[in-house]
């Protein structure tokens, strides 16, 4: 039996482990100031005012739809995929939506999944910029939140059959970002490329993003949150048993702080130097989607791999980055505008598929390859097939229909001025209504994608 001494070092360290996670979690909630200002630069000029619209509007909206569904979604998923009874979900509903005092840790619990979920839904904006219609995209938004996303979630965090099979994915390198990217590439596919985008010989015109500088700001705004991301999800800072108060493991803290940080520096460098070989030039929106796809590919096994690893996976994750842009653009002709596939679904894949070259358990503990491997393969084909299937299907739906798309005026005019009646910069004249195609002088388009050298091999 407790003494009330115990007692209330017990409900410090409790106090203390949630204003941890509140701390966190308002910390990967700030991300979302990075992808708009991240995806805002990446955009025309008359466009910006709508591209801030939907990341507002989908954490407006998705997180609404995650409080009222997708945590009972992926509840349920789980215990029918060989997660918790079904017994045991009737508690958990209970204690998330009735309001008493015992509610407050499940309420903190639920905010801390919430933010994550929104990460992965607001990906797929940056995909489908500068031709979505607001309704398609906001249906999505609803969809992904409430069942696509939770859906994952169930197979893996919640306990279903891809935990028990033992797929490793610690803060979400592959269930988030891997995800959104998925999503975002097949939303791309269907809806078709921006106008002008592609000459009629099916070779790429560049249509540059109107602030390099907010791009920057957006990816370091990025990089700040997601140490909230990793480190925050590493590790409770106190733990209380048998009347003794211990700190956490800040031996496994900085395990993943190291990583996260290594990653990010040798994913700028890995693209940075891709680019450089590839063009002559350092491209800056290269180095800085490459710091954002480092950081994605070790998000996954930050938790679990010997420190070089960070270094290879985080070269590898930026050095694909030029590389699969380019497969996507060129060979694909598929329109991802913010590069969120490169940056975010296939630096996530190579993550999770790189985890048991470097785990420590393999390293240190003599555990077999394949065992480590087998699962991260299931695992990434599972989340791959579900993502895409699912996208496909409600933005399959909405093209059918002829919903999925803004009228060639309305992309012409600008979606700020069509879907939102604002022009984000008046002091400047009118939004760039022309093809916003750059040219070298002699009136020939120049470039090979979003990127700024705009150079053609």
């Amino acid at each position: 039996m407790l003494t009330p001494l115990q007692a209330d070092l017990a409900s410090v360290v409790e106090g203390v482990n949630l204003v941890w996670v509140l701390t966190v979690t308002f910390l990967i909630f700030f991300m979302h100031a990075g992808f708009a200002m991240l995806e805002a630069g990446q955009v025309r000029a008359k466009n910006v005012a709508n591209q801030l619209t939907k990341n507002l509007l989908t954490w407006s909206i998705g997180v609404i739809v995650f409080f009222l569904l997708g945590a009972a979604v992926s509840s349920i998923v789980a215990a029918f995929t060989g997660g918790p009874e079904i017994s045991s979900i009737s508690g958990a509903f209970m204690s998330l939506y009735a309001p008493d005092a015992s509610a407050t840790t499940a309420w903190v619990d639920w905010l801390f999944g919430a933010v994550f979920a929104m990460t992965a839904a607001t990906i797929v904006s940056g995909a489908v910029a500068g031709r979505a219609r607001l309704r398609a995209y906001l249906t999505y938004t609803i969809l992904i939140a409430g069942v696509i996303y939770p859906v994952v979630v169930g197979f893996t965090w919640g306990g279903g059959f891809l935990d028990a099979l033992g797929f490793h994915d610690f803060a979400g390198g592959m269930i988030v970002h891997g995800m959104g990217g998925i999503a975002g590439l097949t939303a791309a596919w269907i809806i078709g490329p921006r106008m002008n985008r592609f000459k009629p010989d099916g070779t790429a015109n560049v249509i540059p993003g109107h602030s390099i500088t907010f791009a920057v700001l957006g990816t370091l705004i990025l990089a700040f949150g997601w140490y909230g991301f990793n480190v925050g999800t590493a590790a409770a800072p106190l733990a209380y048993a048998d009347g003794a108060v211990t700190l956490g493991s800040f031996a496994f803290v900085g395990r993943v702080a190291l990583v996260t940080t290594l990653g990010m520096a040798a994913g700028a460098i890995g693209a940075g130097g891709v680019a450089m070989y590839k063009t002559g030039k350092v491209d800056t929106l290269y180095v800085a989607n490459g710091l954002l796809a480092g950081l994605v590919g070790v998000t996954a096994i930050a938790d679990d791999i010997v420190w070089p690893g960070a270094l290879v996976v985080g070269l590898l994750a930026g050095a694909q980055l030029p590389v699969v842009f380019e497969f996507v653009e060129k060979r694909l002709r598929i329109d991802d505008v913010c590069a969120v596939f490169p940056v975010h679904g296939s630096a996530g894949i190579l993550g999770a598929l790189l985890y048991p070259v470097f785990a420590v358990p393999l390293w240190h503990d003599g555990a077999s390859f394949v065992s480590l491997a087998v699962p991260q393969v299931v695992g990434v084909g599972v989340i791959a097939v579900w993502t895409f299937a699912a996208t496909a299907l409600v933005f399959g739906g909405f093209r059918a229909v002829g919903q999925v798309r803004v009228s060639s005026d309305h992309e012409r005019e600008g979606l700020d001025t069509a879907e939102h009646g604002v022009d984000t910069y008046p002091e400047f004249g009118s939004p760039d209504a022309d093809t916003g195609i750059r040219t070298d002088g002699s009136g020939v388009p120049s470039g090979d994608g979003f990127m700024t050298t705009g150079r053609e091999d």
